[in-house]
């Protein structure tokens, strides 16, 4: 599947794959990192803005309800997922393709001249050996990123995080109630300006896409995880930064949700770092902008959820 903000391997520069079988998981550690508790109800999900693709089903605004929840206040950082493959083995989808899309602007001129464009968005290259280790493709590391968003990874991949944390993908209806912070029908989780006072909020495309990124937010690529303010549920980069894969289908069989845009979202072309956008991908697809972050049902047991973190 592709949109103008992710390609997928689904499209037809994709390889066949064959999934080996993969090695038992293991029981995730204890630590200090915990998830927050949410209370759930009703709230207005969608929006009618004038800046929505009508295709990407936005609208109507309709009242949702939502159980009580928890979720986590950041992305799935690469210090977590490095712990997460260390205690299982786990070899992402990426690495079995043996290639991932990466910004065309991030890469070597070396890796750029081998790395053949996406025909219908030129600026994504299919890169070889691209993968969370190595988001610009061989030669590059996340080692001075671990506190930042671990990207390349797959829906597919995300599940087999949740299933080895004890935790959960977000639904859509539970990551915009989330990443609302209690904001009615806002545009962003602070309101509805995007700079309110002069002060960036969120870490997207400044300047002229895709040739010239200012980075007036302070990042070319992703940011920490822990960037910028949180919301009023305590939710850091709900918006911007990278695109974050739901637990639902965006429509029967057609690619799996996501929300929330990424450090490559510009209005010229894909205005999607509202709170109420969505788009969508194959569950097998990654890219050098989509993590995801996890949830769990109901209230937290004594001593609370705990993820680890390296």
């Amino acid at each position: 599947m592709l949109s103008c903000c992710t390609p997928g391997h689904g499209d037809d520069t994709a390889v066949e794959l064959s999934l080996a079988p993969r090695p038992p998981r293991a029981a995730a550690p204890r630590a200090a990192r915990r998830l927050i508790d949410l209370p759930g109800g009703r709230f207005l999900m969608g929006t009618e803005d004038p800046d929505a693709n009508p295709a990407d089903g936005e609208g109507p605004v309709r009242e949702v309800a939502v159980d009580p929840f928890r979720i986590a206040p950041t992305t799935v950082t690469n210090a977590q997922f490095a712990a997460f493959v260390k205690a299982t083995g786990h070899v992402t989808e990426a690495e079995h393709f043996g290639f991932s899309f990466v910004f065309g602007g991030f890469l070597s001129e070396d890796v750029a001249a081998v790395s053949p464009p996406v025909a219908a968005v030129p600026w994504w290259r299919a890169v070889s050996g691209a993968s969370w280790l190595h988001p610009e493709g061989d030669g590059s590391s996340f080692a001075a990123r671990r506190n930042h968003p671990v990207v390349h990874v797959s829906w597919n991949d995300a599940q087999a995080y949740c299933a080895w944390s004890g935790t959960r993908l977000p639904t859509e209806a539970e990551w915009e109630y989330a990443a609302r912070g209690g904001l009615e029908q806002r545009r962003y989780p602070w309101g509805d300006d995007l700079t309110p006072g002069g002060r960036h909020m969120c870490n997207i495309w400044r300047g002229d896409f895709p040739t010239r990124n200012t980075a007036e937010d302070g990042y070319e690529s992703t940011a920490p995880a822990k960037s910028f303010r949180p919301n009023g549920f305590g939710l850091y980069n709900t918006v911007g930064n990278v695109w974050e894969w739901c637990a639902d289908w965006f429509a029967p069989g057609t690619g799996r949700v996501m929300r929330g845009g990424s450090h490559l979202c510009h209005d010229s072309y894909c205005n999607r770092y509202r709170v109420a956008a969505r788009s969508s991908n194959t569950p097998d697809s990654s890219t050098g902008n989509i993590g995801f972050r996890v949830a769990a049902d109901g209230a937290a047991p004594a001593g609370g959820v705990e993820l680890f973190l390296a």
